[in-house]
């Protein structure tokens, strides 16, 4: 078990969680029991085989704690959150009607923001000497916000978000050492090492997003770039997806070229499958979530705020979507160290 964060708890031994008074223990033949605090706690991660009953989730519930439940191989199975007390019929109605009439600005903003903040993190190897990758620098800040522009239907934006994202994936040749090459993005199961820490750290971000979304009146299912879904939260693949490149790519570069995460040390490999072993997904974790409460200025709010709280001020922003200020500041326009972007 690792503690990362005042406010997040990870689990990643088999065992029983209970409640004992007014707090949380877990028991396993690993750690025997430990006593876990409840006062401060926002979110539980559970990344094995966690024992637990409906006693202990109502009180989870009441104590306003959201849980997410993962199997040994680090796949999401699902969020357990407490009941919504922030359900709005105006804002449902609202958010269904942006979808139908102005989705595709919306879904194009999206786009722009995931071009704009790749080219952000790329910058820093352009910057230090890595003129390779100077062409897809160029496309994306000249070429991406043309094309998005002329987008008329959901199709053509994702053909371009796919290329966006194909395009990115080339570039790690020409930074990251021999041993975290990836021919492709395969996701389930990740093949490699490389693929094992992109989908587990996106799995991450995309709960971390969930959380956020549960603090505002936004419908989870409803969605504008990935398409609304009965079985899935797709706004938070919508919200998650622009920060990807700044929080997940970003620490998987950093710990990698570092050799903070080493392939002989942090992996178990099987004939179809490839995933962090227990020890490397506690360095992961502790470097996304220290990444996730970094600060940058916000050139919108005019002051300092974590990514995580940025995450949040855009489902607020996406709230008020029935007025104009979303589409007048498209996040791709924003000016280089804003927004979305930090100072490299």
């Amino acid at each position: 078990m690792s503690k990362t964060a005042p406010s997040t708890r990870y689990i990643r031994t088999p065992g029983t969680l209970g409640r004992e008074d007014n707090s949380l223990t877990f028991r396993s033949e690993e750690r025997g029991i430990v006593h876990l605090p409840i006062h401060g706690l926002k979110e539980l991660y559970l990344l094995n085989e966690i024992t637990l009953n409906s006693k202990l989730l109502s009180f989870l519930s009441m104590a306003g704690i959201t849980v997410h439940f993962f199997d040994y191989y680090g796949h999401f199975r699902g969020t357990f959150y407490p009941k919504d007390a922030r359900v709005s019929g105006k804002v449902k109605l609202l958010q269904a009607k942006a979808c139908l009439e102005r989705r595709i600005p919306i879904a194009a903003a999206f786009i722009g923001a995931i071009a704009a903040n790749i080219h952000e993190v790329l910058y820093h190897y352009y910057k230090h000497g890595n003129k390779e990758i100077k062409p897809y620098l160029d496309w994306l800040k000249k070429d991406v916000p043309r094309l998005l522009d002329k987008m008329e239907d959901i199709p053509r934006l994702l053909s371009v978000e796919g290329e966006i994202w194909k395009r990115f994936y080339d570039t790690f040749k020409t930074f990251l050492p021999e041993d975290f090459k990836m021919n492709k993005r395969v996701k389930r199961p990740p093949d490699n090492p490389l693929n094992a820490l992109i989908s587990f750290g996106n799995t991450i971000l995309y709960t971390k997003t969930i959380s956020q979304i549960y603090h505002t009146h936004l419908d989870q299912s409803i969605s504008f770039l990935h398409e609304p879904s009965d079985r899935r939260f797709s706004l938070s693949l919508d919200l998650s997806e622009p920060f990807k490149p700044l929080l997940v790519y970003r620490t998987i570069f950093e710990l990698v070229n570092n050799r903070r995460i080493q392939v002989n040390k942090h992996f178990e490999k099987d004939y179809n499958y490839c995933i962090l072993n227990g020890t490397g997904r506690d360095v992961f974790i502790t470097a996304l979530e220290d990444r996730m409460k970094q600060v940058f200025d916000h050139g919108t709010l005019k002051r300092k705020v974590s990514y995580l709280s940025a995450i949040k001020y855009d489902a607020y922003k996406l709230k008020n979507i029935s007025s104009k200020e979303y589409l007048l500041f498209p996040f791709w326009k924003r000016k280089r160290g804003k927004g979305y972007g930090e100072k490299l």
